[in-house]
């Protein structure tokens, strides 16, 4: 099945609406398909034809990007694997520390070998790079990746020029900037539509008290993004670990204690919030001196999230001007508890990209 019959078969079982931007990306994910349907000739006197070039597909956030490529993964007939941009590095990140144990020189190099020994096509999900040691590790497997044949598809919500914008000694990471311009097809996703703010249109974000209903409510929610997949996802921020215990595309789940009980601060929220899209934090308590740590973290996460435009949907013990009442920083939480209003409010997150 082509892509373009993929893409059809979905409108015509409304599972998608048509959409000219997402037809428009359809022929640079069709020739991918294509040439990965091509079996690999084998043989001493057969020589390897030159891998086609991937595809770097982005654009602003709930436009389908994450879609398309599912569906190209899915058509694919050769040797593949999809994964979501953190989740591979957090794999890479073991790998490395494995190959160093091992007394390798080149830690980088086993990790490239193994992946281009067992697939054709690699996927990947939400690209962003936020960390000068992600930065380096990502241009040099890159470049072995793409060497030994393996097509490379990934999506992101800003073009390649943006990546690591800002960052520290950015100059270092430049040249694979240029790897991916030279080796990748660029295409926007220029849709006007946000699908994933479209499935939150009209429907409560904030869920109080926390009871049955809320719960059921929340759940309803997860299962419409997650569809029933979803794994942990494990940020690496300044040597330390953040782990979402529940995300898929995009969309993360966890407790006010998994984010608001451990010991977190300002720079794993931050990377946080460049991770997801929608974050669902569930039974947020009652906040005072009781447990005041908590409810400063807390303060801490609506900040990044609020900057970042991330979707937030929560179950809590009250409603945000309720939540606390007592106790030293009271008056500093009010402006919390208008973010978290303005949060609920229909088109939040819209700007984002």
């Amino acid at each position: 099945m082509t892509i373009q019959q993929a893409y059809e078969a979905a409108v015509a079982a409304g599972k998608l609406t048509p959409d000219p931007a997402q037809s428009a990306a359809l022929p640079a994910l069709e020739r991918i398909r294509a040439a990965l349907a091509v079996p690999v000739k084998t043989g001493f006197f057969r020589k390897r034809p030159p891998p086609a070039k991937g595809l770097y597909l982005w654009g602003g956030v709930g436009r389908g990007k994450s879609m398309l490529m599912d569906m190209l993964f899915a058509t694919v007939d050769a040797p593949k694997e999809r994964w979501h941009f953190h989740a591979f590095m957090q794999w890479v990140h073991a790998e490395i520390a494995l190959a160093r144990k091992d007394g390798v020189d080149d830690a980088i190099a086993p990790v490239a070998a193994k992946l281009a020994g067992r697939v054709r096509f690699l996927a990947f999900d939400e690209m962003q790079i936020s960390d000068i040691t992600d930065a380096m590790i990502v241009g040099r497997l890159f470049t072995a990746l793409m060497a030994a044949g393996v097509v490379v598809v990934t999506t992101s919500n800003r073009p390649p020029d943006d990546l690591y914008l800002n960052g520290l000694n950015r100059q270092l990471f430049l040249p694979f900037i240029a790897l991916l311009k030279e080796r990748m097809v660029l295409h926007e996703l220029a849709s006007a539509t946000d699908y994933r703010q479209d499935r939150l249109a009209g429907s409560p974000s904030y869920f109080t008290p926390i009871d049955a209903v809320s719960r059921a409510a929340i759940n309803a929610i997860w299962d419409d993004f997650s569809m029933g997949q979803s794994e942990a996802l494990v940020l690496h921020v300044n040597g330390r670990q953040v782990t979402l215990p529940r995300f898929h595309n995009g969309v993360a789940r966890a407790t006010f204690y998994d984010l608001c009980g451990r010991p977190l601060g300002p720079a794993d929220y931050l990377t946080l919030a460049d991770a997801v899209r929608v974050l669902i934090l569930e039974d947020i308590p009652a906040l005072s001196r009781s447990n005041f740590n908590e409810a400063k973290r807390f303060v801490t996460l609506i900040d990044a999230l609020y900057e970042a435009k991330v979707r937030l949907i929560c179950s809590a013990a009250a409603s945000p001007e309720m939540l606390y009442l007592e106790g030293e920083g009271t008056f500093e939480f009010a402006r919390t508890a208008s973010r978290l209003r303005e949060m609920q409010s229909a088109g939040w997150g819209q700007a984002a990209g």
